[in-house]
């Protein structure tokens, strides 16, 4: 439209302008009287001369108007368009051709030119259009801060922007034609070179990475390149990169990698796991370290009902209330279970969890579970040891503590510290209730030992004091302390043990006495060994004497010369006793110990004497023999004392007997009481006996009830005698099991008389099943008999009181039988209690002293003893304790 438009208007142009023309050579023509020819050749040129101008249609009405003015104006006749020369016709229709034909060709090549100034002019806009897009597109990757490469397949650096080039610290000549590999990491070119050759595979296609390059100045440049291979000049392949500087990102993605890194080893060396849990949508987030602490594959979905179902039995319910609240009320929880894992072991979580809103408004509980089972474990243990300390501390008696010297109370003091001074456990301690504890008389040096510490910050102090307890008793504390010394260079600490040494002290004291008692005994036995008859004698591999004591030959206890003798010949008695003296040639020669061999040898003085000799074997390192070493013994002196023993022993048992019957004589009254009452009783009987027989009709029942009864008494009456018999009986001592209370009711039947004569009460307390004993029944008979007939003698001056005799029976915890005999007497005067059981000692006017020592002597033969036992009030009592016999003890 536009382009017919300008067409019509240079058109109208062209047709007005060759009109205006026309005219004015029209008019020229008849100022110059031209000929026809010549007009239309001046027409014509006119209509060529603006066909070089306009249209084809305006050269067409040119020369139709030039025709008309030829017509009109010069050819005949004058201004008529009617030609009557027939030789202007041709002229006409050929100037009509030549106008028409002519304007054609002109507007032809007028076309022709126009177009081909139209494609020059096109080809100069298009090569200043190109010209224009690759300055702008120049400047573009010039200016364009992203840094640009342009390759070849090589990888040589074909162009880098003035950019790119800064941004590595190069110069753009530096860079270009050289190998971009150099400007990457020697780690990294393999990864760029395989980039590149991808690209170059793929022609069209962008790829992207991320790599780092290296600046001039050597440090690290993280870019995101995109490559994209295309056909060049000459359908070279080059690769174009743009590279974005991502140094930044990959910092903070480096460091967010780290950070996560970090944190997820700071859970995992915290064994806390972090968990996220979106109540309305469910969504339930775990950290890695949480997956490890419920032992859970981390490709496991997480979700509350997994915590519970990993949860120990105990703690379920609790741990589904914490969840079951939280989906109530969506506030902040905190709370410890236990897990129960596959393999058998329990963990301790600490669940911490805090209620936040989300930017859409929903309640999400973010939180973190700690594995604190190590803790625990570490508590556990703590509080087992802190027992076990508090234990050791009881057990050892010492109790720590720590004193603040600023505000003067316990920092710490353990239970075995209350239990020293006697404290509360929960009880606030003064330094006026430490005092008040604290034994006077070491008041004043305890203090003054804690002050010099103070002022000398002694690392290590230690004092003895002592504890007043409420009993009033003592109790000794080593108390071992040090200072602790603040940021100021103050004391303000005392950190130290209390140990109750009570029983160490009491324990050197008696050690002390011990070893006072020791060294007074090894004197003692020092003086015992210079001044003993006894001496010491070595012998050799022979047995000969190599060695006596120095005293022996001094004290003249054997005769001279033994050196170098064997002891068969230093014996007498060698052919006397042969098979003594083979058995003991045949002990030594077994290299055995042997104990108390007595031999009979000579003295100095050539007198016999009786030698007891023990010797044991001694060898060397290797076991070899080298002897006998021992000690003998003179017991000459012992063996005569023996026999003079057994000589006293025959009198006293003469004695004995001779009291016995002495006794006997004493109770002769009672005795024949004893007799005369069954005989009498049989005499009687035996009269009835005779009256039932002698009646008509005889009571033979009557008279065998008689006849029994004069049996009982003639049997009551024999054991009497029998008794008296046994008693008066001179034989050997007959050692059977005896039941004590036996042998008092034996003595009672025969004293019953003198009881009754001297108005005694007799009052028996003896102990029923009481253990056997092993004695000679008559000789305890003996020693009964004659403590009850002692006191009856000794209350015959007793008026004023009942006269009572007690016989008590009874057994002790230590095995023995005892039997005391307690009258109301005139009792024993505290001078004689201690000889009142000596041989020939008494009190009577007629006795002999006899009594007592012959009581004593039986009772001592029976492995007991006889005691005057001291009692309240008037009288004496005598106690003898006689062991229990060993077969019938269970």
């Amino acid at each position: 439209m536009h382009n017919q438009i300008s067409n019509f208007k240079r058109s109208a142009t062209q047709f007005a302008f060759g009109s205006i023309t026309l005219a004015v050579v029209t008019l020229a023509s008849f100022y110059l009287q031209t000929h026809f020819a010549a007009m239309a050749l001046v027409y014509l040129l006119v209509i060529l001369l603006f066909s070089l101008i306009g249209s084809f249609v305006a050269s067409y009405a040119l020369s139709v108007l030039a025709i008309a003015a030829l017509a009109y104006c010069f050819v005949p006749p004058a201004f008529s368009l009617r030609i009557d020369d027939p030789q202007a016709l041709p002229v006409v229709v050929a100037f009509l051709t030549v106008s028409i034909v002519g304007t054609h060709l002109i507007g032809r090549v007028r076309q022709e030119r126009e177009a081909t100034h139209e494609a020059a002019a096109q080809l100069r806009r298009g090569a200043a259009d190109l010209k224009d897009r690759e300055k702008r597109w120049r400047a573009i990757f010039e200016h364009n801060p992203a840094m640009y490469f342009m390759l070849d397949e090589a990888g040589t650096v074909l162009n880098v922007n003035t950019f790119g080039a800064t941004q590595l610290g190069y110069a753009r000549d530096e860079l270009i034609g050289q190998s971009v590999l150099g400007i990457f990491l020697e780690e990294d070119r393999a990864f760029v070179h395989k980039c590149v050759r991808t690209c170059l595979e793929d022609i069209g296609q962008s790829h992207t990475w991320d790599v780092q390059k290296i600046r001039k100045d050597g440090s690290v440049l993280w870019v995101r390149e995109n490559a994209k291979a295309m056909l060049w000049a000459d359908d070279q392949p080059i690769v174009l990169i743009a590279c974005e500087d991502v140094t930044e990102r990959k910092r903070t993605e480096l460091a967010l990698q780290r950070s996560e890194a970090h944190l997820a080893q700071a859970q995992e060396l915290s064994h806390t796991g972090s968990f996220g849990w979106n109540v309305a949508t469910g969504e339930v987030f775990w950290s890695k370290e949480n997956f490890r602490i419920f032992q859970l594959d981390p490709q496991t979905a997480p979700a509350p009902e997994l915590v519970v179902e990993r949860t120990h039995p105990d703690d379920k319910a609790s741990v589904q209330e914490i969840i079951d609240r939280a989906m109530r009320d969506p506030r902040d929880f905190e709370h410890e279970y236990r897990l129960l894992l596959p393999d058998g072991s329990v963990k301790h979580i600490h669940a911490r969890a805090r209620a936040t809103r989300t930017a859409t408004g929903d309640i999400e509980f973010v939180g973190a579970a700690t594995d604190i089972t190590a803790a625990r474990q570490v508590e556990q243990q703590l509080r087992r040891s802190e027992a076990y300390l508090a234990e050791a501390q009881r057990l050892s008696h010492t109790g720590s503590w720590s004193w603040d010297l600023y505000s003067l109370d316990f920092v710490y003091r353990s239970a075995e510290v209350d239990r020293l001074f006697g404290f509360e456990p929960q009880e606030t301690v003064s330094i006026e209730t430490i005092r008040s504890r604290v034994h006077p008389d070491d008041l004043p040096r305890l203090q003054e030992v804690q002050r010099q510490a103070i002022e000398g910050k002694e690392e290590r102090f230690e004092y003895d004091f002592r504890i007043l307890l409420a009993d009033g008793g003592i109790r000794r504390i080593h108390s071992v302390a040090h200072v602790v010394v603040g940021s100021d260079g103050n004391v303000r600490e005392l950190i130290g043990t209390h140990m109750d040494v009570t029983e160490q002290y009491a324990a050197r004291e008696r050690l002390e006495n011990t070893l006072a008692a020791l060294r007074e005994s090894e004197q003692r036995f020092r003086d015992y060994a210079e001044t003993a008859s006894d001496w010491l004698w070595e012998t050799g591999p022979d047995h000969q004497v190599t060695h006596l004591s120095e005293h022996t030959s001094a004290a003249g206890i054997l005769a001279t010369g033994l050196m170098g003798l064997p002891r068969w010949d230093i014996a007498c008695d060698v052919e006397e006793e042969p098979e003594k003296w083979r058995q003991h040639r045949a002990t030594l020669e077994a290299h055995l110990p042997f104990r108390d061999l007595v031999y009979r040898t000579v003295n100095r003085m050539g007198s016999p004497i009786y030698v007891r000799t023990s010797g044991k074997p001694f060898f060397d390192l290797n076991g070899n023999f080298l002897g006998y070493r021992g000690v003998s013994t003179d017991i000459t002196a012992l063996i005569r004392g023996d026999q003079t023993e057994q000589e006293l022993r025959k009198a006293q048992a003469e004695l004995a007997h001779v009291t016995r019957v002495t006794t006997l004589g004493e109770l002769t009254t009672s005795i024949a009481h004893e007799i005369n009452q069954p005989l009498a009783a049989i005499i009687s009987n035996a009269d009835a006996c005779l009256g039932w027989m002698g009646r008509q009709t005889p009571d033979l029942s009557a008279a065998r009830c008689s006849v029994e009864w004069i049996i009982e008494d003639a049997i009551r009456a024999s054991e009497v005698i029998r008794r008296i018999r046994a008693l008066a009986k001179k034989g050997e001592i007959e050692m059977v099991p005896l039941d004590i209370n036996d042998v008092v009711k034996d003595v009672i039947a025969l004293v019953a008389r003198e009881l009754v004569n001297h108005r005694v009460t007799l009052k028996t307390k003896l102990t029923e099943a009481l253990p056997a004993i092993l004695g000679d029944r008559i000789q305890l008979q003996q020693v009964i008999i004659n403590l009850v007939m002692n006191g009856i003698e000794a209350m015959d001056a007793v008026t004023d009181r009942t006269r009572e005799l007690v016989i008590q029976s009874s057994e002790d915890d230590t095995g023995y039988v005892q039997l005391t005999v307690t009258d109301c007497g005139v009792g024993i005067a505290e001078d004689d209690t201690d000889r009142v059981l000596d041989p020939f000692f008494t009190t009577k006017s007629s006795g002999l002293g006899m009594g007592l020592s012959i009581c004593r002597s039986i009772v001592e033969a029976h492995a007991g003893r006889l005691s005057v036992v001291r009692k309240q009030g008037p009288g004496a009592s005598f106690r003898f304790d006689l062991p229990l016999h060993k077969e019938l003890v269970p």
